[in-house]
């Protein structure tokens, strides 16, 4: 990283996640772009709330027919093309239950375009490789009301397997507080870019555990085995289960979601499914949603893996959930779980994910019962379990497992997690078929020879 002084601009994005009216976000967006160009770099600014970006659709079609290229014509692609001729890439937003808001996941979601599609091995485990030589450094400042150590951590961890996903060599993540003073900002930014001139990324601070829990704060020795509570006895009559992919029907989350759900209709419970992708622009939709959770007894969240978090309507609707919550409390005792997968072999790649969903739920008052997650997801791609044949197995036997232990009102039983999280065939063979589906699918739409393609280097 260069400074000023060295003889050369040095560019820098900033993608504010604020709302209009967050005079927090205001004040560091002011004090951090301030301190930028008294340094002289060259600053962009996108205030995200004011662009038009859609939802990422999870199609990789920026993979597989436009590779580089985001399949939806809109200010993502202004936006994607700033950050890959950037030095440093700067995310600014609220901490939302220890991530990202929406408002910023919404383009967070979209810088897949600016990555390849063939996996590379990166910190000893699967991520996606280069499409660009030069990689910027990131920056990302978070700030909340009150002190939150729990999310503050998660927010931090969270920041660097961002870093490794977009292949930052420097990266820095802060955590402000409200009623944190300009001069203390303003000595806190100044500090931040002297660390990414000297090349001095963030400490990681926190290890995860298996569901997503925090086991270790390397720096102030706090450990944390997730929020237990005791349980009084209780029976769940009515679940409801909220899937979170773009693909609804025909995705691994309905695939994995469905079977679980099927087996609690087994054990008389009584189900229902809501596909939030086709909720939130509806506000009789929306309505209907948080009806249908006040009524439920339990509530399962299955999403995909999206750069290490939810993907930006999740996160919206969760938001949106809570935000009803704030101060009513619910009128019965309420669960909540979470059923993550994802793209590549490591399941614990969606800890990160799973401890944002534990974080939402302590703050919207249920009770927290667990998590599944599954790696290598792209195996199911949507096909029902039960048809799967000795396949899914073992899967099938996890999420009984989980049934039966959630239909009585238990947490979701560590030996269910554990088998989920079983690799569903060997990383090499993982590695290898998703290979040659990248190459098919691109060959299909004429594209094979463009997948490695750079279309926004300068």
């Amino acid at each position: 990283m260069l400074g000023k002084g060295d003889g050369l601009t040095m560019r820098a994005t900033i993608l504010n996640g604020s709302q209009v009216h967050d005079s927090v976000g205001a004040r560091v967006h002011t004090v951090l772009a301030a301190q930028l160009e008294a340094q002289g770099w060259q600053v962009e600014h996108f205030a995200l709330c004011n662009q038009k970006i859609g939802n990422c659709a999870g199609d990789f079609f920026c993979f597989i027919r436009t590779p580089g290229v985001c399949n939806i014509n809109d200010d993502n692609r202004l936006i994607a093309e700033s950050l890959v001729n950037c030095d440093l890439m700067i995310y600014l937003t609220p901490v939302t239950f220890g991530g990202f808001s929406s408002v910023l996941k919404s383009m967070v979601d979209h810088q897949i375009q600016n990555i390849s599609p063939f996996f590379a091995r990166v910190s000893g485990e699967t991520h996606h490789a280069k499409r660009y030589k030069k990689n910027p450094d990131l920056l990302v400042v978070g700030w909340m009301e009150e002190n939150d150590e729990h999310s503050e951590l998660v927010f931090r961890h969270l920041v660097q397997r961002i870093a490794l996903n977009w292949h930052s060599k420097t990266w820095i993540a802060d955590v402000v507080l409200a009623n944190q003073s300009e001069v203390e900002m303003r000595a806190s930014m100044d500090q931040h870019l002297l660390d990414l001139r000297d090349h001095k990324s963030s400490l990681l601070v926190v290890q995860m555990g298996n569901g997503g829990q925090l086991v270790q704060n390397s720096r102030s020795g706090v450990f944390w085995h997730g929020m237990k509570e005791d349980h009084q006895e209780f029976t769940v009559q009515r679940a409801l289960l909220l899937v979170g992919s773009p693909k609804t029907r025909k995705s691994t989350s309905h695939s994995l979601g469905g079977y679980l759900f099927d087996q609690l209709a087994v054990r008389s419970v009584h189900t229902e499914i809501i596909y939030l992708h086709t909720v939130l622009r509806n506000t009789q939709k929306m309505q209907a949603l948080l009806d249908a959770v006040e009524a439920a007894d339990l509530v399962t969240l299955a999403f995909p893996l999206y750069c290490d978090s939810l993907p930006a309507p999740v996160i919206d609707a969760l938001e949106r959930i809570a935000s009803h919550q704030q101060g009513r409390g619910w009128s019965q005792r309420k669960l909540f779980t979470a059923v993550a997968n994802c793209g590549f072999p490591e399941a614990y790649q969606c800890d990160t994910a799973l401890a944002i969903c534990e974080i939402f739920a302590r703050k919207a008052g249920f009770t927290w019962a667990g998590s599944l997650a599954l790696g290598g997801g792209g195996m199911i791609n949507g096909f029902p379990l039960a048809e799967g044949g000795g396949k899914t197995i073992r899967i099938r036997q996890a999420l009984d497992l989980a049934a039966e232990a959630l239909a009585r009102g238990d947490d979701i039983p560590r030996k269910a997690r554990e088998g989920l999280a079983q690799p569903i065939i060997p990383h090499w063979m993982y590695w290898l078929i998703t290979w040659m589906r990248w190459n098919q699918d691109a060959k299909s739409y004429g594209a094979r020879g463009s997948l490695k393609r750079q279309p926004y280097a300068s």
